[in-house]
């Protein structure tokens, strides 16, 4: 299929791109059509070298130049069966919703997630990051990213949780959600039975009264591990609290009393490394 060149920013073939910007419709229709979007020639290549297919690009002329390695190895555009479409950057900016200034944008196939017991039964996983209802796509993106840096072998989602796969999860993320195994949990907090059926110490992030320091915590560190981590504002539910084996806080100074939840999940991930 040939490079197609754009001009109408309605054009049905575009479908996959089109209101890039509004999260509300894009959360729902994405997974419901078996597609992510992966925006940015890094991230793209990243995608792309971990297995995932690419349905089609859109691209502003410049950039096909540089990418032309990249989609020859696809079987995009010239090259092969995946379309690549090309527009100015105002009929870009009609289509998504937003200025295209990072190379291209890919539409990906969804990947299936793995059962939550087999991925939970492998036993090369020993530290997971359980996201509870974290709904801010740049925190999740941000955990993802610490997650992959620091060694955690795992993410769970509670049913609640915002979209790992949604586009600035993924920008975010550069790319490493792509590499960590990941899947969604569907009976969230019922589901912490379920970690310590596999064997997990759940640890909850709460600053409770019983909360034990996170430096004290890894001195005597359990074998496996969940760490459970809360949304914005409120954090962890009561619910999940008095479910977890343990309470873990990180110590504060200069009158602060936590992290942001990214950066909580940087520190306690390091720390349990």
């Amino acid at each position: 299929m040939p490079v197609i060149r754009i001009t109408d920013p309605v054009d049905p073939r575009l479908a996959d791109y089109a209101n890039l910007t509004d999260v509300a419709l894009r959360s729902r229709r994405e997974p419901e059509q078996g597609l992510f979007m992966a925006e940015s020639t890094s991230v793209i290549e990243r995608a792309l070298e971990t297995g995932h297919r690419p349905r089609s690009f859109l691209m502003e002329d410049k950039w096909l130049p540089g990418l032309a390695p990249l989609l020859s190895d696809v079987g995009a555009g010239d090259n092969g069966d995946v379309p690549v479409y090309v527009a100015e950057p105002t009929v870009l900016r009609q289509i998504t919703g937003f200025n295209v200034h990072r190379g291209a944008i890919a539409a990906m196939q969804r990947p299936a997630l793995p059962a939550v017991d087999d991925l939970l039964s492998d036993p090369a996983v020993r530290l997971v990051a359980v996201l509870e209802d974290i709904v801010d796509h740049t925190n999740v993106g941000a955990i993802f990213r610490s997650v992959a840096g620091l060694g955690a072998d795992a993410v769970l989602v509670t049913p609640r949780c915002a979209d790992p796969l949604y586009r600035r999860s993924v920008r975010v993320s550069m790319g490493t959600v792509f590499q960590v195994p990941w899947t969604r949990l569907t009976a969230w907090p019922r589901d912490v039975d379920l970690l310590r059926s596999h064997g997990f110490t759940v640890a909850a992030m709460a600053l409770t009264d019983d909360a034990v320091p996170l430096d004290r915590f890894v001195v005597d560190r359990p074998d496996r591990i969940a760490l459970v981590l809360g949304a914005e504002g409120d954090g962890l539910r009561p619910q999940t609290v008095a479910a977890a084996d343990v309470r873990v806080r990180i110590p504060m100074h200069g009158g602060v009393d936590s992290l942001n939840v990214a950066a909580a999940s940087a520190v306690a991930l390091w720390a349990l490394r």
